[in-house]
């Protein structure tokens, strides 16, 4: 008789499910995933969504072909309010510098090594800057094979903007930038990847490879992750703990539609970023569908815990949910 019950109140649960479709951000796709696939268990509602890369969601967004649009780059107070968008952070995570060197376990990058690496100025992974922060390592005499994004990223948005905080040099010829050409594809040696996914693949397939990547997954690849200097001078390893060190760093504020960059913290690990969703104020009925879902998502922290993301702090999740009354798209009770 109890499955008898339970088979008809998921019919009921059915017969008024709705679903909503979003794009954007690979970044965020692992966590989506998680919770996805607990949202419709307990609601019945689906949520489809695809890592197509920042660029992407915030142009089917803006276009209106999407119900939400996920991207690593926030978009400004301004451009919100001319397309009619509610935008919103969701969880924080790292980007790790992650490696395929043959024999090489443990790999430290200083700040100089890490800006000559991406200016191409260090060539040959023995190079002395390489050594240095490196004794005892038995770094190979081959050339270094750097890996990036293939499309238009918040990933390498918040990468460069990273190096962009680290290196004068980088800031004064590149700046941050969602895509660009690489001095080391203009070397030879570099090769591109759709998605953060892609750039592992790369990454795994190239020897004498290293390339940045979200830490999800990095780990679910299983990829060898290098420790970094952070601001303090520290070299840092890429963990959930020390992500969260400069999470707290962050400075979101619904003033501003939570409009930040959070690279480069004062301490913990330096190169993190947040995640946002955005989506049309203007049409209430989708925009509390989508707010329901990722209130479901902020309720169930342990799907972006076991990732390896950084839930968001209760006082920020009191804000998001206040944000999303002053523009009347709560979710509905």
């Amino acid at each position: 008789m109890k499955k008898i019950i339970a088979g008809l109140s998921l019919a009921a649960v059915s017969s008024f499910a709705w679903t909503i479709n979003g794009t954007g951000s690979s970044f965020q796709l692992p966590v989506n995933k998680a919770w996805i696939s607990g949202f419709y268990s307990q609601t019945g509602n689906q949520v489809n969504y695809t890592g197509t890369g920042s660029g992407t969601g915030l142009k089917e967004i803006k276009a209106r072909h999407v119900d939400f649009g996920g991207s690593d780059k926030p978009l400004s107070p301004s451009d919100l309010k001319n397309h009619h968008l509610a935008q919103f952070p969701t969880v924080i995570g790292g980007i790790t510098m992650a490696y395929n060197v043959p024999g090489v376990n443990k790999l430290k990058l200083s700040e100089a090594a890490l800006s000559g690496i991406a200016l191409g100025t260090i060539v040959y992974w023995d190079n002395p800057v390489l050594k240095a922060s490196n004794p005892g390592v038995n770094l190979p005499h081959k050339k270094i094979f750097f890996v990036h994004r293939s499309d238009k990223s918040g990933t390498t948005y918040n990468f460069t903007y990273y190096l962009s905080k680290m290196s004068s040099v980088w800031r004064s010829h590149f700046g941050a930038k969602k895509a660009l050409t690489w001095p080391t594809d203009l070397q030879g040696r570099g090769s591109a990847g759709k998605g953060n996914f892609g750039v592992s693949a790369q990454i795994k397939k190239n020897s004498y490879s290293i390339g940045y990547v979200d830490y999800a997954d990095a780990v679910a690849n299983k990829l060898s992750l290098a420790s970094v200097e952070g601001r303090d001078h520290k070299f840092i390893d890429p963990t959930p703990a020390e992500f969260a060190k400069g999470a707290a760093y962050a400075g979101l504020k619904p003033a501003r539609d939570f409009y930040g960059m959070v690279a480069y913290p004062k301490h913990g690990y330096p190169i993190i970023a947040a995640t946002f969703d955005l989506v049309h104020y203007d049409n209430k009925k989708v925009a509390k569908r989508v707010t329901e879902f990722f209130n479901y998502g902020f309720k169930h922290d342990e799907g972006a815990s076991k990732l390896g993301y950084i839930p968001l702090p209760a006082s920020v999740k009191a804000q998001i949910r206040a944000y999303w009354a002053k523009k009347g798209i709560s979710p509905a009770k």
